[in-house]
């Protein structure tokens, strides 16, 4: 590790993989960046970590897709340790009567699974992908735009957009309404309007709400199913795929590509306090009292971290501080990380040597009636008693990340909901929920309960706790209409900038939001650097 400097151009709170984008980018340009972070280790949500001998655990985040290419390409990240590997098929859902639906990239192939449900879906579904790669078309170069303050507009704002506006005139008249339904309306409404079999929309259902604390019938949740199907994997649109090594290897090449150019990444090295004369950032202050000063401060923290807990509030104007308190952090998701000592044997897919149900996400919702009393029970404040599971096994793709002949098994459950009510408590309730997944999953494929050799549950309070996460919410803030673009983090600072005159947002509370995609990082930087050329 470099030694502290005293001063920096610009320092960076949180060694996430979004902060470490901007650190990287600023260093690209010459500035002397450092980055403090608090956990012992560099990645935030994108991390790999080994709770058991020989084991790489992507604790968090556990499938890449969304991380801009781009980024890539300019921070050299295949030169340091970044690879990919895709999935394909990369979706696999059992159901308790014994029938299955694999789907992947292969448009054929899909045709074929569904017809075994729906003729009529079959036939529907490459339309459904042909109006979603549309769709596509327009807000992905939306999400590396400023959004626009729409109570102050800039002369600049107004041409960027309206050159956008008329580059997609043709499309957005076609997709208008489409579009509008997509970023307001719900998963049910959309997918019911395009299928009919349970099968079908239920495998699709799962990606609108894992993440967020809402049911598929919740506004908003078609544009969290969208925000799921963008992206590639080694230039494949809409492929996910693992990080070789887990997710951490993502970020760690990120903190190698900042290396090189020079950035000072320290670990174990919580900020306490942001330092402020004036109206403008002066420095950091550390948890071990060491003071650094910095022309320029970007946050990698969410808003509430950031600005409640490391700032005095008098150094903030009091509407600002109003609306970043109306945030809505709201948060149901638990990880649960489980040893094996061989893959799982599903009843509907027998075996247990690696065949292709096992390279994919594994869907454990067998209808949307499944779904929708899983919600039901997160609003009640409870852990759900049937929750949803989204299961991938990344050791049959990637032997690293497991002992020679064992596996590893990364869940995303929902619901488990941050605040328990009626007396619960996640102390008592963790490990009867553990137990509960793995009875379910046992369910599907019998030999899992017994082959379990290790477990992990990470709870929202454990994601707050441990990770920094307000509420236990990933994405740093609900990705609902009334938290995205101009409204992100909050009116009328949706720019990257904060009060202050150096401080900027580099983190998922900025445009456009939570997932592994790199791009608040990336914006973040291009407006840094666009407003201290010195």
């Amino acid at each position: 590790m470099k030694e502290k400097q005293a001063k920096y151009d610009a320092i960076i709170i949180g060694a996430g993989h979004n902060g470490l984008v901007t650190a990287g980018y600023l260093a690209r340009q010459g500035r002397k960046v450092a980055v403090f972070e608090k956990r012992d280790v560099v990645g935030g949500c994108a991390v790999t970590e080994s709770p058991w001998e020989g084991y790489k655990v992507s604790s968090l985040a556990y499938v890449n897709s969304l991380f801009h290419p781009q980024i890539i390409k300019d921070l050299k990240l295949k030169d340091h340790g970044f690879e990919m590997i895709p999935r394909v098929p990369s979706s696999f859902t059992p159901f308790p009567d014994g029938r299955h639906l694999l789907l992947g990239p292969d448009k054929q192939f899909n045709i074929k699974q569904i017809s075994k449900f729906s003729k009529k879906d079959a036939e529907a579904y490459p339309h459904y992908e042909a109006m979603l790669d549309e769709i596509a078309q327009v807000i992905e170069p939306v999400l590396l735009m400023t959004p626009p303050n729409p109570g102050k507009l800039a002369f600049g704002e107004m041409f960027q957009y309206g050159k956008f506006l008329w580059k997609n005139k043709p499309n957005l008249k076609k997709n208008y309404s489409t579009l509008t339904r997509l970023m307001a309306g719900s998963a049910i409404d959309m997918l019911d309007e395009w299928f009919e079999s349970e099968e079908l929309k239920v495998t699709l259902a799962t990606d609108a709400v894992i993440g967020v604390n809402a049911g598929p019938a919740s506004p908003g949740t078609a544009y969290v199913l969208f925000h799921h199907v963008m992206g590639e994997c080694n230039g494949v649109r809409g492929v996910w795929g693992y990080m070789k090594g887990g997710m951490g290897a993502l970020s760690n090449s990120i903190a190698s590509s900042c290396k090189a150019m020079g950035v000072d990444i320290f670990t174990s090295s919580g900020i306490a306090k942001i330092n402020v004369k004036d109206g403008r950032a002066q420095g950091v202050v550390t948890e071990a009292g060491d003071d650094y000063e910095c022309g320029v401060l970007a946050t990698g923290a969410d808003c509430n971290i950031t600005f409640t807990k490391l700032m005095d509030k008098n150094d903030l104007p009091d509407d600002f501080l109003q609306d970043v308190k109306r945030i809505n952090y709201d948060s149901a998701s638990v990880k649960i990380n489980l040893a094996l000592a061989e893959l799982p044997n599903f009843k509907a897919c027998p075996g247990t040597e690696i065949s292709p149900w096992h390279h994919g996400t594994i869907h454990i919702s067998p209808n949307m009636q499944y779904v929708i009393d899983a919600y039901a029970d997160s609003v009640a404040g409870r852990p759900s008693r049937s929750p949803i599971i989204e299961a991938t096994l990344p050791s049959a793709l990637d032997p690293s990340v497991a002992p020679e002949g064992k596996h590893l098994m990364n869940c995303f459950v929902q619901y488990g909901p941050f605040g328990l009510r009626d007396g619960l408590s996640w102390d008592d309730e963790k490990g009867k929920f553990l137990n509960r997944v793995i009875e379910i999953l046992g369910e599907y494929a019998p030999n899992l309960p017994g082959s379990v050799l290790h477990s992990q549950i990470i709870t929202p309070v454990d994601m707050e706790n441990e990770y920094n996460l307000t509420g236990g919410n990933l994405f740093h803030g609900r990705m609902s209409l009334d938290q995205m673009f101009h409204m992100r983090p909050v009116p009328g600072y949706a720019n990257y900038k904060t009060p202050l005159k150096n401080m900027y947002i580099c983190g998922s509370s900025a445009h456009p939001g939570g997932g592994v995609m790199g791009t608040p990082g990336w914006n973040a930087a291009r407006m840094i650097l666009d407003e201290h050329r010195n």
